[in-house]
């Protein structure tokens, strides 16, 4: 197995990086903040960006935690990738990291300042410090189920060396985790029941939303709906029509997990 190094300081653009220089470099496997990815999918570990604090998230992404480290080496037993790119922010970090999941040392080390212009550099960092954004190289969609009640942002990117007849498109994801400087998210159950209350009362059939009941849970809700529907309606239909798009656009609006989605038909009319 061959490691390759991407080195630079927090916030100079290594994550949104890596994808480009590991198929410039044949690589499929990549170590980024405490996760394993392959071929742009997460296979394995825990992403540094769910800590709280950025000491936690230092910790995380070094593979301290000795159960996460064991996590991610038996993938990579199990995978025996021929290469592996791995990212820190310094060299000493690719140290920690390497020595944490039992790799070889680097036979490459690339350094941000080798890839990437002072002028991107600067607006990768202003992005991280104005904006708090951070870039995962997993598609969106497999974060959604590891950052619920997070914003999740997805980040289109085009791959394509000279005598590839056509580029590859794929997908990157932008996030701000708790432990930048821009505060923390907080979404209050009035909010959840005002837009499953504006979501529902537009669905056809229903005429009124009596009440909502959201419980709000660690990690996502459960809403509960009380309704009026047109007398002249397939029930069965209205409610699945109702479950679907409340899961859909809650989800998509806030982030959280909907758990669950209950309806109770109080009256009919005419």
């Amino acid at each position: 197995m061959e490691v390759y190094a991407l080195v630079g300081r927090s916030g100079t653009g290594k994550s949104h990086r890596a994808i480009t220089v590991a198929y410039e470099n044949g690589i499929d496997t990549v170590i980024d903040d405490g996760l394993l990815i392959k071929d742009g999918c997460k296979v394995a570990g825990k992403s540094a960006k769910r800590e709280a604090t950025t000491f936690a998230a230092v910790k995380r992404a070094i593979f301290h935690d000795s159960e996460h480290a064991r996590e991610v080496k038996n993938c990579l037993a199990e995978m025996q990738p021929a290469k592996v790119l791995v990212l820190g922010t310094s060299l000493h970090m690719v140290e920690h990291i390497t020595s944490a999941l039992e790799l070889p040392k680097p036979v490459q080390i690339i350094q941000i300042e080798d890839i990437a212009t002072e002028r991107e550099m600067n607006m990768a960092r202003e992005l991280r410090v104005s904006h708090g954004m951070h870039v995962i190289p997993v598609p969106t969609i497999e974060l959604k189920a590891d950052f619920p009640g997070y914003l999740v942002d997805p980040l289109k990117y085009f791959l394509k060396k000279k005598n590839e007849p056509r580029q590859q498109m794929g997908e990157k994801s932008i996030i701000r985790p708790k432990f930048s400087l821009m505060g923390k998210l907080l979404i209050s159950e009035y909010a959840i029941t005002q837009i499953v209350s504006y979501l529902v009362v537009r669905i056809s059939g229903i005429t009124k939303v009596n009440r909502v009941i959201v419980n709000m849970q660690e990690e996502g809700v459960t809403v509960r709906l009380e309704v009026t529907a047109s007398y002249n309606q397939f029930l069965p239909d209205v409610a699945k029509e109702v479950k679907a798009n409340v899961k859909q656009q809650v989800e998509a609006l806030t982030g959280l997990i909907v758990y669950g989605v209950h309806i109770l038909f109080k009256s009919l009319e005419y």
